[in-house]
């Protein structure tokens, strides 16, 4: 007898603990990034989420 193919249900778009969204940004900066990105071998949207975790965690409103 064979085994079933078991095929797990994907969690639905958002549900990933992510969001899509889009921004206006400079297009200087859009350079940095990609040439960072290169450098670092790290995808555009990767280095987006690690700087902004860290502006984030070191941030201060005063």
């Amino acid at each position: 007898m064979k085994e079933k193919l078991i095929i797990n249900k994907k969690a639905l778009k958002g549900e990933d603990g992510y969001k899509t969204f889009s921004i206006r940004i400079k297009d200087q900066t859009v350079a940095d990034l990609d040439k960072l990105a290169e450098e670092t071998n790290r995808s555009r949207n990767e280095l987006i989420n690690i700087l902004l975790d860290y502006a984030i965690e070191n941030s201060e409103v005063k």
